[in-house]
Formats: C-alpha cells, structure tokens, sequence
C-alpha cells in the first residue's frame, strides 16, 4: 500500500498563512457557473437602477442579484449578536456563494413564456452558529415582498414549532426594525404569521406534521436544521404543493447529521454530489461545507475548488487553518475565541468530540463514508462506448480476471472482467419485477439501461440462473480469463455449475476488512493514476456513486465496502464488489507458466 501524508503541500503563501479574521475578498465571475446549455429565450431585458440585462438563454441576470442584495443592505438590519442594528450588508461568501447565484440565474421557460429563477431547491449545509437564521430570515422577508409575486405563501418549519421560530424570530425584529416592512407587514404574534396586505401574501411558521400540511401553495418553503426530520414526509408533501408556482423555492439548511440511515444523511449526500457534478440536478443549489474526515474526502476538495486559501490543509480537526471551510462566517458571525474553548474541551473530553465534529467542523460522526467521488471517476472513462458489445469485441482473446457478486434471487448479480491495460466490463443481470422499484429510484433510468443492453432483465420474480451460467460461458470463449474470485455467500451450486461449465479455476473471498482492504487500496490508487477504463458503463457509475466505505474506529487504513439497505434507499452497489474480487485476482498475479509454455513438447 502507499503511504499516504495527512499534509497538503504548500500551493502558496495563502495555503500556509495563519487564520486571518479579516473579511476575504471573493473573486468569482458568476458569468463562468456551470448551467444548462439552453439557448431558449430572447433578450432577457431586467432592469434595475438604469442597468439592464442583455443576455439570452440560461444566464446569470445581474440586475436580479443585485435587487436581492439592496434588499438585504437597504431594508434589512442584524436582528442581534454584535452586528445588531447594523445594515445587513452580505459577507462575500453570502453574497457571491449563495445569494448571487441563487436569485440571479435564470432559465427560460416555456410553461411561463418568460425567464424564471433556475434553482427551485436548495440546500446549505454548515456548521452551526454562521449567521444561518439570519440569512434565512432575510431570504423569508425577501419571498414575502420582494419577489412580486402576488399571495405568496412563505412556510418555516423545524422539528418542531419553537425550533423553527428560530428563523422566524429575527425576521419579526428585522421587520420592526426597518420603517419600510414595519409600514407595509404586519405581525400577527398569537398566530406566528408575518402578513403583506399589500400583496395578500403571508410568512407562518407550521408543525412538522405532513399530513396537515397537504393544502398549501408555498412559494417559499424554509426548513430547517433537516437532521432532526424522522423521514422525507414534509419535504414531499411541500414540494409536491409548489407546482402552480412561477418560480418557487424550496430551501434547506442543516448541520451534518450522525445517522448514516436517516433521511436527513440522504438528504446531505444528495446535495454534496450536486455540488460535486451540478448537471446531476441543475434545478437544485447545493452550498455544502464540511471537513474532510479522510485523505480521499481532502483531496477531492482540492480537485474541485482549487487555489482556494480556506480549504482545509489536512483532516486535523484541531488545526485552526482547517476551521474556515465549514465555518464560512468565521470572523463574521461566528467567534474564533469560542471555537478555540470548544476545540479544546473536546480535546481534552472524549465525550465532546463527536459534538465538536458533528456541529462545529459539520463532519458526519459515523464510520461510513462516501468512498469514490465522481469526478475521480469519470477522469477513468477513457472513451465511451456506444453499446455494451464494443467493448467485448475490442478485447477478445485477451487475459482478464473475473469477479462475480451473486446477490439473492430477488436483486442484481454482477460480473467483472478485468484487463491488463485497465480495462472493465461488467455484466448485470436481474428479475424484470424489481425494474419498476428501481426505477422509481433511478428516474426511470433502470430500465432504460435494461433495454440499451447495459442490463439482462430475466423473466419472472426471481434471477435465471441459466441465463448467467451461459453469458459467462459466452465471455470464457471470447477472453481468456485466468480465475474467478468469487464471494463465498454466493453459494457452492452456483460455483460448481461454473466450474462444470467453463473450468476454469474459482477463488473463494468476501467483503471483509481483510479481503477487501488490498484490493480498494489498489483501486483508489489506480483511480488517480487514471489507469482504468469504465468506458463510460451508466450502471457502473451509479453503483459507484453509491458507494460507502467502513473502517474500524482503531485502525482507519482498513476499510471495507457497505451494501446499503436495498428496500429502502433503492441504492446498488453490486457491481462495485465483483470489480474488486477481479482486483483481488490481478494483483494475485497469472498462474505460473506451464513447462510446454516455457519448452515445448518433447517428442
């Protein structure tokens, strides 16, 4: 195994430079985001203060974030904290990483025939105590009057009712405190209800109970801290109400959580893989801000936000240069003082630490973890095969090592041939009855990927097991395959029936530290080395980007892959143990070379 160092090398002097508590001046051209390619849409012609937007298409509207920031430095003031009555003027992380993006770009639709906010979801995840109900209120005030949209209905909820009046609070003393909004709103105190009579729109707060909130029509729903929500129920039931909307907004804020099972951890993951790759859902804004908790987890961050001087430099969680990245309000809103006290009571208390991971530095007190980020992933595709079957042909006739994950009769099996030169082919193949389970987790893409060839869809409830002894055969003919590694839960009929069929030599493995720990090492370290090829297989990468790791709390260099709740979660990873059965096999080396290989027949 490599060793690895916990210590990123100095890019420059700004890597290195002690936490400054001075405001950082942010250079982002919004100009330059990710967006949809869309050309729809004419001039797009908003005007503010004498400055129009020219641009078409999706855009980023200038004059449209700008209204929002005025909003917040010209109406609003600092509800409490040593800012209290000052002008809400946006900390540039505020300004230019979510409010900016959020409310100025646009996209053209069609429903509407006029431009409207692209994000109509979005998600911030920080550390606590960084200005959040503050900002949140803001937004909530800004939704209410400012968004000229006629009966808005603005919605907070929390846990519950006192949690989620946490935001609504400070936009009831941020509305007293500016004569405009106390002029135009009325606070109704019995009811917690900021009304518009203005507009006929209306800021409450609600319980978290789904089943009563099924009759709304939100154009702004705020929900806040979503570690605390026991399922998807709210979030489902306010999203789905948001349709007669223009340009809604559905907005969530939270703190990691510490249950990898709950909805709140799907939540997070979702939204950190949007900010990873935001094509995945370019309706979804994603502001996530967490501190590495593994080398991986801190080279990605370097991957994606390069040149940035408050990305952590290691994943020590007492190193003060590591504090700004889930602590974007460090020196704005939060305290460096109070986070040193907390550091080193949690330090010096065991008990502590978790608290000060969890809430402090947002990381995920759990020993699973998200294992392959995609980006790494797809810098292996090499080409993208047009159909399954190019792939095969190119290689026929070369050595390869197989793995094979055979799941229950009810779920996928997964078969890997590994080359030489890094190249992977896999073979899926499952009950055609669990298709529409999977699809509803996969956006319909499950079967589409059955009927582009990527997966064999048997007939019935339960797996064909003929159809996957012939497909194997099939490639034992076309490759030369050395051994198959095999996980030993598999069952002994299945690998005799092989072994009948193909002779060929079956090595039997599992998914445990020991096994498994070689072979993910040499995976990750050939990733970045970008010495494999997926070519581009869709079912691989989803299996890949579902997949976690687990070390044990003592010994962090051992890890083992973690199948998901398949019930649940509808997440897969089959694919991703059968390649690292064939890993286990390549780096067992080929067999040794027959003495009529190495000197012929003697006649």
């Amino acid at each position: 195994m490599v060793t690895r160092t916990t210590t990123r090398p100095a890019r420059s002097k700004a890597s290195v430079r002690p936490p400054s508590r001075r405001r950082r001046t942010l250079r982002i051209d919004h100009h330059k985001r990710w967006r949809p390619r869309s050309r729809k849409g004419g001039r797009c012609g908003y005007t503010l203060d004498r400055t129009t937007c020219e641009r078409t298409g999706a855009h980023y509207c200038e004059p449209r974030a700008d209204r929002v920031v005025k909003f917040f430095a010209e109406l609003l003031r600092h509800p409490a904290g040593a800012m209290a009555n000052h002008k809400f003027v946006l900390a540039p992380w505020q300004e230019h990483e979510i409010i900016r993006p959020l409310f100025g770009e646009v996209i053209w639709s069609e429903q509407w025939g006029r431009y409207v906010r692209r994000y109509t979801r979005a998600t911030v995840v920080m550390g606590r105590k960084n200005g959040k109900s503050a900002l949140l209120s803001g937004i909530a005030l800004y939704m209410l009057c400012g968004d000229g949209e006629e009966s808005a209905e603005i919605y907070g909820a929390a846990k519950n009712t006192r949690q989620a009046g946490k935001v609504f609070e400070p936009a009831t003393k941020m509305m007293k405190k500016s004569p405009v909004l106390a002029a135009r709103l009325t606070h109704i105190k019995n009811a917690r209800r900021i009304v518009d009579e203005e507009k006929g729109s209306h800021y409450e707060v609600i319980p978290s109970d789904a089943d009563a909130e099924l009759g709304h029509n939100p154009h702004c729903f705020i929900l806040d801290e979503v570690l605390s929500q026991p399922d998807d129920s709210l979030w489902k039931a306010m999203t789905t109400a948001a349709g007669a909307r223009t340009q809604a907004l559905m907005l969530a804020i939270t703190t990691e959580t510490s249950d990898q099972a709950s909805f709140g951890a799907e939540f997070i993951d979702e939204a950190d893989r949007v900010m990873e790759d935001p094509s995945r859902a370019p309706h979804h804004f994603a502001f996530v801000r967490k501190m590495p908790r593994t080398v991986d987890e801190l080279e990605r961050l370097w991957r994606l936000y390069p040149a940035r001087p408050e990305l952590p430099v290691s994943i020590d969680p007492w190193d003060e240069r590591n504090w700004n990245w889930p602590n974007p309000g460090l020196g704005d809103f939060l305290s460096i003082q109070s986070l040193r006290e907390d550091a080193e009571e949690a330090r010096n208390d065991l008990s502590k630490e978790n608290g000060f991971r969890q809430f402090r530095l947002n990381q995920r007190v759990s020993q699973v973890t998200r294992w392959i980020s995609m980006d790494l992933w797809d810098m292996n595709a090499r080409e993208i095969a047009p159909q399954p079957g190019w792939i095969a042909g190119r290689l026929e006739g070369q050595r390869c090592w197989a793995g094979l994950d055979l799941s229950s009769k009810l779920d996928l099996t997964a078969w890997t041939m590994l080359f030489p030169d890094g190249s992977i082919i896999w073979r899926f193949w499952a009950p055609e009855s669990i298709a529409p389970h999977l699809d509803s987790h996969t956006g319909g893409k499950f079967s589409e990927w059955a009927q582009d060839g990527w997966i064999t869809l048997t007939d019935g409830d339960t797996i064909d097991y003929d159809t996957i002894y012939d497909d194997i055969e099939t490639d034992h003919q076309l490759h030369r395959i050395v051994d198959i590694t095999y996980d030993k839960w598999c069952g002994e009929p299945v690998r005799q029936e092989i072994e009948k069929r193909t002779r060929l030599k079956t090595v039997e493995s599992d998914t445990t530290y020991s096994r498994m720990t070689p072979p993910m090492a040499e995976f990750m370290r050939g990733l970045k080395a970008r010495e494999y090829a997926h070519y581009g297989n869709p079912v691989a990468r989803w299996m890949a980007d579902n997949l976690e790791c687990k070390s044990p709390r003592d010994d962090p260099d051992r890890i083992r892959p973690v199948k998901p709740d398949r019930g649940k979660t509808g997440k897969r990873i089959d694919g991703m143990p059968s390649l690292l059965f064939a890993i286990d096999g390549g780096m067992r080396g080929m067999p040794a070379p027959s003495i009529y290989e190495s000197q012929g027949m003697a006649l």
